[in-house]
């Protein structure tokens, strides 16, 4: 029996009731001979929990094993216009599209002035919506015509396309320079997350300095902005500034703000701006504006419901979640927290089709330390195996090192003495493999190895000379990373005050509330 992942099968499972509604309505309407066929093909792959080819051939007899790959690609390719059909009203870019598309017909039937009306109507609409790349693509099209064929249209009409041309250009240059080191840096991020020494942070300069343009803020468009915005956010996350991080993300999210009709048509930037915002006040441990932001993300995304696609809600969802859990870290409030983890795993089925690895091994890693804080060490180490198992390569370094790291700890806290040596054995070998050995880790490697056979006196002494080894290295400008994916100091504190994680990462946040309202009075 032959059992694969399938783009088809993937793309008909993403579809909405209503999606599918208009898909047998857009097929009853172009009519043909083949369409019994194929809606036969569609209704057993939908019906279907894994995509297996033998049960079509089996559920559909009359498409010949033969004739299978055409059936499919032809079924694929009607799914993606009957999707364009129904999302055309939704998406600006696909309506200016279209109408360029009837531009260029009109002028393949010789009505050149037809076609330059079109043109020049939704050029306008381009630039109203920032759509660049689309506007400049409209105005070669209309030198086109005009370069052919004796227009009239208006005086002087060469030279103002050509310096709209030119500037136009000039635009879209700029953001193609300025989204390449964005999703350069993201990747660079992804790959290893924050920088990891000076040598790390040296090489991030570097680059960073080689490719981000020289430009004047005031004289750019919309794109232009958010891009620069984007790069500063990367390029500050990665160094560990977050306090610059979230000076460009409030740029990012203010500047969609003073453009609402920005919002409706790319909704998903503003929302990762939202997320980038959130995120650096999470680590800077500002609770008050992280609460404040929170709870006007709340509210935006509740508002944008209606004007939001499929990737729009996950987006939503993945957002909302994160930053709902990091709450709970930073108010130590980790049984509350846990109570989150129901929707959550119905949220990661739900757009399991749609969300990426990286975002599965976030939720994963968010979700064991809700576990661990809440003294749930052995539903901890359910999510972090999963992660550990998990064969992603070097995606997310710095995640699949802490989950071994807290694995380690869960597994001391649980009294897994026996498996405890072999684990710190492997985990050594991973950090080597990975080059992500840094002094935290190899002081809480070391601790636990000789933890192992230590009576309580000796443990107890033991525990405090970490701790104040750990709290010595908290303020070093690379080392601090690791205490931004686990708190082991607080985790030490516990184990001297025979307290729950959970228990002193509450009792410090009611300490910083209380010192924050006494220096008001």
């Amino acid at each position: 029996m032959s059992i694969q992942t399938d783009h088809l099968f993937k793309l008909i499972k993403t579809l909405t009731k209503s999606e599918k509604r208009n898909f047998k309505l857009y097929v009853n309407r172009i009519g043909g001979k083949d369409n019994a066929k194929f809606i036969q093909l569609f209704d057993v792959v939908e019906k279907q929990k894994e995509y297996d080819e033998e049960m079509i051939i089996k559920k559909v007899p009359t498409i010949k094993r033969s004739q299978l790959s055409n059936m499919k690609r032809h079924l694929y390719r009607q799914l993606l216009i009957s999707l364009r059909l129904i999302h055309i009203q939704r998406n600006i870019d696909i309506e200016v599209r279209e109408q360029l598309d009837f531009a260029k017909i009109l002028y393949n039937k010789g009505l050149y002035m037809q076609s330059l009306k079109v043109l020049d109507r939704i050029k306008g609409i381009a630039r109203d919506h920032h759509q660049d790349q689309l506007h400049l693509e409209i105005i070669e099209f209309e030198k086109y015509i005009e370069a052919g064929y004796i227009t009239r249209s208006i005086e002087n009409r060469a030279d103002e396309l050509a310096e709209e041309s030119e500037q136009r250009t000039q635009v879209v240059d700029n953001l193609t320079r300025l989204s390449n080191l964005a999703l350069q840096l993201y990747g660079l991020y992804i790959k290893v997350g924050h920088s990891r020494n000076q040598k790390d942070a040296y090489i991030v300069w570097e680059f960073f300095k080689s490719k981000m343009p020289d430009l004047e803020l005031n004289k750019l468009t919309f794109y232009e902005k958010i891009y620069v915005y984007q790069c500063y956010v990367w390029y500050n996350y990665i160094l560990q500034d977050f306090l610059k991080c979230f000076s460009n993300a409030l740029r990012w999210v203010e500047l969609f703000n003073e453009n609402p009709k920005m919002i409706t048509v790319d909704p998903s930037l503003y929302l990762r701006g939202y997320n980038n915002l959130l995120a650096t006040l999470f680590y800077t441990n500002d609770h008050k504006k992280f609460r404040r932001y929170l709870n006007d993300f709340e509210k935006t995304t509740e508002d944008l419901q209606d004007q939001l696609n499929t990737n729009g809600k996950m987006l939503c969802f993945q957002y909302l979640q994160t930053h709902r859990i990091n709450g709970h870290f930073i108010e130590g409030t980790f049984k509350e927290g846990v109570a989150l983890i129901p929707e959550i795993e119905e949220g990661l089925k739900q757009y399991q089709y749609h969300m990426d690895q990286h975002r599965v091994l976030v939720f994963q890693y968010k979700i064991a330390c809700l576990y661990f804080g809440s003294g749930d060490n052995n539903r901890a180490l359910d999510y972090l195996n999963q992660i550990i198992n998990s064969n992603v390569g070097n995606l997310r370094e710095d995640i699949q090192c802490f989950a071994r790291m807290l694995h380690l700890i869960c597994h001391y806290e649980l009294g897994n003495i026996d498996l405890l040596e072999y684990i710190i054995k492997s985990v050594y070998r991973f950090f080597k493999k990975m080059e992500d050995l840094n002094m935290v880790q190899t002081e809480v490697l070391q601790f636990l190895r000789k933890a192992l056979y230590m009576d309580s006196k000796a443990l107890k002494r033991a525990f405090v000379k970490l701790k104040n080894k750990l709290e010595l290295l908290a303020d070093h400008p690379y080392e601090k990373r690791s205490f931004l994916y686990l708190d082991i100091i607080s985790w030490l504190e516990s184990k001297l005050s025979n307290k729950h994680v959970g228990e002193i990462i509450r009792e410090k946040f009611e300490k910083r509330q209380s010192l924050i309202s006494d220096t008001k009075k």
